[in-house]
């Protein structure tokens, strides 16, 4: 039951050319062809950028900074925290009207 045999093709081809025609068939074929090669280059360029985000993140998960020369402070690390400067909070409206 699930075979298909050369007189579904047949019949097939035959209701085709009753739908369609048999001038638009050979276009329709072309205009399909060319749609699945848009597809599979889309597909193959999708999978090559993945692969080369994946070796770029690779190469950049082995970096590691330079060790500080002996008496000198890491150009990466963050320097100790000074208390906060208070600003005077200033509403909008009355530095306008100072103005």
């Amino acid at each position: 039951m699930g075979a298909l045999k050369p007189w579904h093709i047949a019949v097939l081809v035959v209701v085709l050319i009753l739908l369609f025609g048999a001038k638009r068939l050979p276009d329709a074929a072309r205009s399909l062809g060319r749609s699945l090669r848009i597809i599979k280059a889309e597909t193959k360029s999708l999978q090559d950028d993945d692969r080369d985000l994946a070796e770029k993140a690779d190469a950049q998960a082995g970096y590691q900074p330079l060790p500080p020369h002996a008496g000198q402070q890491a150009p990466y690390a963050q320097p100790q925290q000074q208390a906060p400067v208070q600003q005077p909070v200033v509403d909008p409206v009355h530095r306008v009207r100072d103005n």
